[in-house]
Order: C-alpha cells, then sequence, then structure tokens
C-alpha cells in the first residue's frame, strides 16, 4: 500500500484527534468525582447528630439523648473532621466520627458503639442511605 502525502497527513490528523478526545474523556472522568453532601465543616457538624442518631435507629440502637458534636484539631476548609458522642439507652458509650475531602470530594462515617465499630467508612449515613442499597 503506496500512502502519499495527503493521506498521511489525514491518518496523521485523525490520530491526534482520537488522541485530545481521548485524553478529554479521561481528564473528565478524574476530575469529576461528584460532590461532597457536606460542603463546610460547619454543615457536617450540625448534619451528623441526626444522621448517626438515624443510622443507629436502622441498625437497633437508640440513644439516650442526642449526640454533641464537636469539631476536631486540625480540621480545614479542604480536610474537615467531626467528632460526636453520646450514649446509648443502655448506657454504651457512642463515638462517631464524620469527615470530608475537598480533593477527593467524599465523605467518611465510622461509628463505634462500646469501642466496637458498627460503622466504618461509610459514605452516607441513615435510612436514606439504607434504601438506595
Amino acid at each position: 500500500m503506496v500512502m502519499n502525502r495527503k493521506k498521511a497527513l489525514i491518518l496523521g490528523s485523525a490520530v491526534l484527534l482520537v488522541l485530545v478526545v481521548a485524553g478529554a474523556a479521561a481528564w473528565l472522568l478524574v476530575t469529576s468525582g461528584g460532590e461532597l453532601t457536606y460542603k463546610t465543616q460547619a454543615a457536617l457538624r450540625k448534619a451528623m447528630p441526626a444522621k448517626a442518631a438515624d443510622e443507629l435507629s436502622v441498625r437497633g440502637v437508640t440513644l439516650q439523648s442526642p449526640l454533641k458534636c464537636q469539631n476536631l484539631p486540625g480540621w480545614t476548609k479542604h480536610s474537615m473532621r467531626v467528632s460526636c458522642t453520646g450514649t446509648t439507652a443502655d448506657n454504651k458509650q457512642v463515638k462517631v466520627l464524620g469527615s470530608g475531602e475537598q480533593q477527593s470530594k467524599k465523605n467518611y462515617f465510622t461509628i463505634l458503639v462500646d469501642g466496637r465499630p458498627v460503622v466504618e467508612n461509610a459514605q452516607c449515613l441513615g435510612t436514606a442511605c439504607h434504601k438506595k442499597s
């Protein structure tokens, strides 16, 4: 097969176009990781008591009173960290840890009851999460 200059330019242009489109698609895939459920430290801290109580209720655990939440040392607007504490109806200690990362656009939650994990690194808490699965 003899390839003249015109055919070579057309083939080269087509290959270049395919590479540009593939690169753009890969870039979009990497950078579009969704959105954070809780975009600020305050929103995360405000939502956690109700969401954690809802999650515990789904699992058959009742709280004595609402969880008390506070910011964890070292949090930033790019790396949010919240801790909540409380007690179950049968006097077991509850600790809930929540985080949000702006770079990965993900939230993570862990719930400990009496020092044992009930939820580990879940991206969602509450009954709404269980309906999806």
